[in-house]
């Protein structure tokens, strides 16, 4: 009935209520809005789901990052554990929407293809502005944005400066956001957009590939990037968005503190600037509950990271990428909320099975060959 202690079996253990709670609030309005609209405005179960799985990859991310000491290994990894299933999705999402089964994504036609592709390939597509096959997967525009952040930092070897990061970051939010209350990146700015989303993808094909100088300013450049493009680029507004990017660092400063790198109270002054800056970024009475408890769910779970969960829990966290890229076209096909549920949990399950876990090992796989040729090249023994 339990699971034991495993080392991450936490962060699985908040990655599924987090999956779940983001498609109950969309699943909620589909089936039942009158019911949800009294539960929504009490809390945004959708916005308290997101931000559990910010801080969640700003704890593990620079962990994964600084346990391969290996930039390609890390986009390799990132590619091989995002993509397949993404790339899946999207296309099954366009084939239903060519047949009539769900409705066209909003703009899809009004953008040239090879553009929406690029976007939707580097995940950036929200920053850019570009239409989205799936219109969940805004989040992933902020985590492929930390993800050039983390890289920059790694690469200076400022890693370290987390919390410092969280706090600027949050400090900076208020008056950006009050200056910059819509994205900056917007209209019909193809060439722009074009140009930036082949920048992200240079910065990393350089970082990963590249050696000495060159690797360190294609990360810097990289970082800066992602810095201007939630900046920017948000469509949410700037304060959120920002504020969304230095959740992330917060949950990276609370790794920091665990691991020694900086102290407690440092981490929980980064947790303070982001909880203090963040609770007004959205007009929303919904929004402040969801907020603080994220940042509570993630506190609790860390507190019993030693103790064993029930296996359902870490089971579900397992499949949550599949719940949350998945859920969007089920709501279009399936007639009410038991259904949708009954079929959405084991069709994760496939995905995971079939294309999540495969693609992975096949990533450890090539990772660890890259490897290998780059310690045969430069005699390191790795």
């Amino acid at each position: 009935m339990f699971s034991g202690p495993a080392r991450l079996a936490w962060l699985d253990a908040l990655r599924g209520p987090a999956a779940l709670a983001v498609t109950m609030h969309h699943a909620g309005w589909t089936f039942i809005p009158a019911v949800w609209a009294e539960v929504d405005r009490r809390i945004d179960l959708g916005s308290w789901g997101v931000l559990v799985f910010f801080l969640v990859s700003g704890y593990i991310i620079p962990a994964s990052l600084e346990r391969r000491g290996d930039l390609r290994a890390f986009w390799t990894g990132r590619a091989f554990r995002l993509l397949p299933l993404l790339l899946a999705a999207c296309c099954l999402a366009l084939l239903l929407a060519a047949t009539g089964v769900l409705p066209l994504p909003p703009g899809l036609g009004e953008r040239p293809w090879p553009l929406v592709v690029l976007g939707n390939v580097t995940m950036l597509q929200e920053l850019l502005n570009l239409p989205a096959v799936i219109n969940v997967t805004w989040t992933l525009s902020y985590e492929m944005a930390f993800y050039l952040m983390s890289v920059a930092l790694y690469a200076v070897r400022q890693a370290h400066r987390s919390a410092g990061a969280a706090v600027a970051l949050a400090l900076a939010a208020v008056p950006l956001g009050l200056l910059l209350p819509k994205a900056s990146i917007g209209g019909r700015a193809d060439l722009a957009a074009a140009l930036l989303g082949l920048a992200a993808v240079a910065a990393v094909v350089v970082t990963a590939l590249a050696a000495g100088r060159a690797r360190t300013v294609a990360a810097v450049a990289g970082g800066l990037l992602g810095l201007a493009l939630v900046v920017l680029g948000s469509r949410g507004g700037t304060w959120q968005g920002v504020i969304v990017l230095a959740t992330m660092f917060a949950g990276t400063a609370i790794y920091r503190a665990e691991q020694g790198t900086i102290s407690w109270r440092a981490a929980g002054i980064a947790v303070a600037a982001v909880l203090g800056c963040g609770i007004p970024a959205k007009d929303d009475p919904a929004w402040i509950p969801a907020i603080v408890l994220a940042f509570g769910a993630f506190a609790v779970a860390y507190a019993l990271r030693g103790r064993a969960f029930p296996r359902w829990l870490p089971w579900l966290g397992l499949i949550s990428f599949s719940l949350y890229l998945l859920h969007p076209m089920l709501l279009h096909v399936l007639p009410n909320l038991p259904l949708f549920l009954l079929v959405l949990v084991p069709l994760s399950f496939l995905a995971y099975r079939l294309i999540e876990l495969p693609a992975q090992r096949l990533g450890r796989r090539v990772a660890g060959r890259g490897r290998s040729a780059t310690s045969a090249r430069t005699g390191d023994p790795g």
